[in-house]
């Protein structure tokens, strides 16, 4: 960023299992300014979550949000609100419309959506993990797997917010509101990711009038936890540019 403009803070949006950005995950910001925060629950409206975000930051005159896969599709829809002190945007592993476009899993996203407890645990969680895999994912500063990502949901996810989020996600659609994104706007997306496919960033920077497109090599949609220095340093890079 310029010397002579008071640097943004970093607002960083969680992903689908609800939970703050972690400690080992915002040190490579060093000191710049940020602030987390965790979903609420339950919320089955991504504009009520972007309610909840645009709370959040109602302090703060001068602002980046950086938002991770389902946190991505909430910084997209308040950013679409053009809210005062938003200064740029980074969407990684993230879309503006449902990228699942087969009717088959449509419908096995709905049945294990409503999954509750040992269902939920043993089923939904195993079968999310898997889809959130990549062969990369072994290989970032912080070696991830599929065990990982599901104890992540168990620690953070009750059955009925993974649920909601789900409902969320297939229901939301901002692809003719891209135009009013105003603010410089980078899309961060892992080489290998299977959740979100190939069409969502194309979308977004087609309909974003200020995009750009960032593909991290060798990466997965986990990439925020497995290659947390890589990710920032991507993300450093795009706002310290003019």
């Amino acid at each position: 960023m310029s010397a002579t403009r008071r640097t943004p803070t970093l607002v960083f949006i969680p992903c689908f299992s609800g939970a703050p950005w972690s400690a080992e995950q915002l040190a490579p910001y060093g000191e710049a300014p940020k602030r987390t925060l965790r979903l609420p629950e339950g919320i089955d409206d991504m504009e009520r979550y972007a309610d909840h975000v645009e709370n959040a930051v109602a302090d703060l005159d001068d602002y980046v949000l950086v938002g991770d896969s389902f946190g991505a599709v909430i910084a997209l829809a308040l950013a679409t609100r053009r809210p005062r002190g938003l200064r740029a945007l980074v969407l990684s592993g993230g879309f503006a419309a449902d990228p699942v476009d087969s009717k088959p899993w449509k419908a096995l996203m709905r049945a294990i959506g409503k999954a509750r407890g040992p269902l939920y645990r043993q089923l939904t969680l195993r079968a999310h993990a898997h889809r959130l895999a990549s062969p990369f994912d072994g290989e970032g500063q912080v070696p991830w797997n599929e065990a990982r990502s599901r104890e992540l949901f168990l620690v953070n996810t009750p059955a009925a917010s993974f649920g909601a989020r789900v409902r969320a996600a297939m229901t939301a659609d901002y692809v003719d509101a891209l135009g009013r994104v105003e603010v410089p706007t980078l899309l961060l997306t892992p080489s290998h990711d299977v959740l979100i496919g190939e069409n969502a960033s194309k979308v977004m920077l087609a309909g974003i009038p200020d995009a750009r497109e960032v593909v991290l090599p060798r990466t997965g949609h986990m990439f925020r936890f497995s290659h947390p220095v890589t990710y920032a340093a991507a993300v450093e890079n795009f706002l310290a540019a003019p």
